[in-house]
Parts: C-alpha cells; structure tokens; sequence
C-alpha cells in the first residue's frame, strides 16, 4: 500500500473491536501510599519546611497496573510551590530499578499549599512523564476500520503515475478486485498522576495515549481516579524509615540550598 497523507483521513464508523482494556482506577498497595506520605512528613522534619516533592510511582512488569512502591528520584530543586520533572530523570531512574520493575505514573505533594488539584505546572511535568510511561506500557488496545475516501484500487502492472493523481489513497494488488477494507491495529498506554498533602489529601488522574499503527491518529484523553487500596497490610518498618530519612536528606534539595551551591560555583 501506498498512503499519501493518513492522518488526514477520517476514523472509521465501521468495524472496531476491542483488543485489551487501559485501568479505570489506579490499584495501590497501601505500603506505597504510606510511604508517600511519609516522605512528605520527612521532608518537613528534615528541612524545616513543606517542600513539594516528586517521585515515581513502580510497578512490577507482570502486573503493569499495581502501584507496589514509590520511587524517590534526586530532585533537581524543590521549592515550597514548584517542583520539576524531567525525561532525563525519568529515564535514569528507571535505568536504576531492577529488570522486572517499571516506572508506571508519578506522584508529587503540594505541602501545606491550598491547591488541592493539579496546577498548570503540573500538566507541563505529566506531560514529561507521559511520553515515557507510555512508551514502556504500550500495548494492542484496540482493532479499527480506517474509513478512506476516494480509495483507489490498481492492479500491479497496470497501473501509471497519472492513476496515482486520483483518489486519496492508493491500493495496489497482484489481482483485480472490487473492495477493500483496511484495520489498523491501535496501541494504547496509561500514566498515573497522584498528588498529595500535608493535611492527608490526595487527587488522583490516569493519563492516556493512543496511536494508530496505520494512521499514526493520536488521541490523548484523561480522567479522575480513584485510589483501590490492594494488597497485604504492610507497615513501613523502622528500617524503611531510617532509609527514608536517608535518601531525603540527599534527594530533596531546597532552592536556597540550590542557589547555595550556584554561588559557590560561581564564585570559584
């Protein structure tokens, strides 16, 4: 086949089946969650004030859905009302998690700030987060019929390059034939979005993509969630904690240890 401009053409109302179904509620172990939390009550303790934060939310690669843990990245700066995510994180922690485990959404807290929702801040870092969770989780959601006006059906051998100025698209075959129908395979990915706070709030979003194979149409959609509490009760122990402590004293950077570290550079 030879497609001039895919894109252009218009979904199908014909023939769609559906092949696997993207999560409507994001499963959480509750370790995971009391985890976030506690990070969020370190982060005080540690430095003094409520900092937002950010971290990734992990799954195992057999059960893609399920948040197991949380994932606490070097931050690149945290500020009482900002914090930012980028793909170079993104993709450098997941290079540091084990071979069955994947990054599949993001968490972040907004303090003590009265935003209890996502900021438009926020949407530039999803939008991060999105491109590479996707990527990792994509997989075969959906058959579609591609609905093409003016298609052309030339037989090999007997056709010109004046044929080829007519109709949209042209399908060239070994034999005569009368119709065609063309069914692209659409793959499909999600992101979890989750932000908390200080008060014990948290808001929750799943992200999703789709791609056409054939088409290369991209639809991108989102929607509230709600958090289904899974698995085995699991406290976070003494040891998760001193852990904890550790890797936020190092990975949580305030701006004024940021701009700190700036001045002493530029001042050597």
């Amino acid at each position: 086949m030879r497609f001039r401009r895919l894109s252009d053409l218009e979904g199908a109302r014909g023939y769609e089946a559906t092949l696997a179904a993207l999560p409507e509620q994001i499963p959480m172990a509750r370790y995971a969650l009391a985890k976030a939390f506690k990070i969020s009550e370190l982060v005080r303790d540690i430095h003094n004030d409520s900092y937002e934060w950010y971290g990734f939310t992990i799954a195992r690669r057999g059960a893609p859905e399920l948040v197991t843990d949380i994932g606490l990245p070097a931050n690149d700066q945290n500020l009482l009302d900002y914090t930012g995510v980028s793909s170079e994180a993104i993709a450098a922690y997941q290079e540091s998690l084990p071979q069955d485990h994947l990054i599949n959404g993001w968490i972040h807290s907004h303090g003590k700030l009265p935003c209890k929702k996502f900021s438009l801040v926020d949407e530039g870092n999803q939008a991060a987060v999105l491109d590479y969770v996707t990527a990792l989780l994509r997989r075969p959601v959906a058959k579609k019929e591609i609905l093409i006006r003016d298609l052309r059906i030339l037989v090999k051998g007997r056709w010109t390059e004046k044929d080829l100025e007519q109709g949209s698209v042209a399908l060239i075959t070994d034999a005569p034939i009368n119709e065609a129908r063309i069914i692209e395979t659409i793959y499909g990915g999600f992101c979890y979005a989750i932000v908390i706070g200080d008060a014990g709030w948290h808001r929750q979003e799943i992200h999703y993509r789709r791609r056409g194979i054939l088409s290369g149409r991209t639809t991108e959609e989102k929607r509230e969630a709600g958090i289904v509490l899974a698995g085995a009760e699991r406290p976070l122990t003494g040891a998760d904690t001193q852990m904890l402590k550790e890797e936020v004293r190092v990975r949580i950077r305030p701006g004024v240890a940021v701009l700190r570290e700036r001045f002493e550079r530029e001042a050597t």
